[in-house]
């Protein structure tokens, strides 16, 4: 078995602790894949970003930004070495599982006298998950006057009472205890007072009219989810882990970013690249199978040295590229039952560096090269970082997998591996993740921008 380092025996705690408070902000305030990209726009002018239609030419040091149908963005601070020797480049995702209402969501139950938002699902969820945890609303609806900003808290989705339940849990699967169609979230008990006719999804569409200027047809142009309403906590008597919601794919977002705000290298041109839509196969014009990054790689060409179809071709086959994503790590109470424990990544053992990511013969997936792979084991080392390698696979091998944004970057040419940060509960409303892994991670992307060779 591959020795593991253990990271908190290898950093400062106190150096941990000052990084992952910023994180906290993070993670607590940017829900949505909007909001992601919103908090680091934001974040970025403050370190002297401008997009980069507002500059006429292209100097080393210069930050510049894109951002795409407020969904995706990518961030480039240029450097001295021409653009089509190659970037460096991360990438991760903003998006993460969560509800999605349906197109025409609002409903009532008159035998429970109710109203309901009828939910459809974002990625791969376990919906017995998202019963009886507080519930918030967020996002914008785009109504024929304009675009509405909402934001509705103290929400909930209940679920059946364990004296009325023994039936259900003997009949269903574990899998199927909550079915996706009973995803049903509580709106109003209050029945509107107009005419004789009680209606409980009145009452809703009398308070969003008041409120927000929303009618029920502009839920059909509505960018709306559902996510948890829990702040992010300090886990453990140690208080040595997070749990928040949606840090897959957050946490390497943030990591990344700040990896670049903080980079010192003057040589290479440093980009980050956040995408939209990993969690549902990446199939959409903000995702990483988009034109957005080969368009703005031409902007960088164009107002730097020269644009030609060459230049762009150049610069994708010589960019070296981590496609920044979570993995899982050992969970302590089924580790008997799943996991390939000499393949199996720890919690607080550092980055997690993945070669290849699916066991089923390593179908549909990327694998990084060899010589690449030492390349960043050897950055990593001489800069002491934190790392263990390890792969999302159980012992069965027809099991597992997952799949990332690396093949995707794969196929513009450039030289790319999956590295990121350890979850425990990957894709459940408050994932866990160890502070010690978390800095290890803003380290090692900041090693690789910064790596001379």
């Amino acid at each position: 078995m591959v020795e593991r380092k253990i990271a908190w025996e290898l950093l400062n705690r106190d150096d941990i602790e000052k990084f992952v408070k910023g994180y906290i902000n993070f993670i607590g305030s940017a829900k949505t894949e909007r909001e992601v990209i919103e908090f680091l726009i934001s974040e970025a002018k403050t370190y002297g970003f401008i997009d980069i239609d507002n500059v006429e030419k292209l100097k080393p040091g210069d930050k510049v930004y894109k951002v795409f149908k407020n969904k995706t963005a990518i961030f480039a601070v240029v450097g001295s070495e021409k653009i089509n020797k190659g970037l460096r480049l991360i990438a991760a995702h903003a998006d993460a599982p969560r509800l999605d209402p349906k197109i025409v969501p609002l409903t009532e139950d008159k035998d429970s006298q109710i109203a309901l938002l009828n939910m459809g699902f974002y990625g791969g969820i376990i919906p017995y998950q998202w019963v009886n945890i507080p519930l918030e609303l967020r996002g914008i609806v785009a109504t024929k006057e304009g675009i509405k900003k909402i934001k509705i808290k103290n929400l909930i989705i209940t679920d059946l009472l364990p004296h009325l339940s023994r039936k259900k849990f003997e009949e269903r699967k574990a899998s199927d205890t909550v079915k996706g169609e009973e995803l049903k979230v509580l709106l109003a008990n209050i029945p509107s007072k107009e005419k004789e006719k009680k209606s409980w999804k009145k009452t809703v569409l009398d308070i969003l009219f008041k409120e927000y200027g929303i009618k029920e047809e502009d839920f059909i142009s509505a960018d709306i989810e559902i996510v948890p309403a829990l702040d992010p906590i300090e886990v453990g008597v140690d208080k040595s882990m997070i749990a928040a919601y949606g840090q897959d794919d957050r946490v390497c977002v943030y990591t990344a970013f700040k990896a670049l705000l903080d980079t010192r290298d003057e040589k290479n041109t440093k980009v980050l690249w956040i995408v939209d839509k990993e969690e549902i196969g990446s199939e959409s014009n903000t995702s990483a199978q988009s034109e957005f990054f080969k368009y703005f790689v031409a902007k960088l060409l164009e107002k730097k040295e020269a644009y030609t179809e060459l230049n762009l071709r150049e610069t994708l086959i010589n960019t070296r590229a981590i496609s920044a994503d979570v993995g899982s790590v050992v969970n302590p109470n089924f580790k008997g039952v799943i996991y390939d424990l000499n393949n199996a990544a720890r919690l607080g053992s550092g980055l997690i560096l993945e070669k290849y990511l699916n066991a089923a013969g390593k179908g549909g997936e990327n694998e990084a090269h060899a010589e690449f792979v030492a390349w960043i084991r050897k950055i990593l080392d001489e800069s002491n970082v934190p790392w263990q390698p390890a792969l999302l696979v159980s012992k069965a091998e027809r099991i597992g997998g997952g799949g990332t944004i690396s093949r995707y970057m794969a196929r513009m040419g450039m030289d790319v591996i999956d590295m990121g940060v350890g979850l425990l509960g990957m894709h459940s409303p408050f994932e866990i993740a160890s502070k010690a892994d978390i800095y290890s991670a803003y380290i090692g992307y900041r090693v690789f921008y910064e790596a001379k060779t």
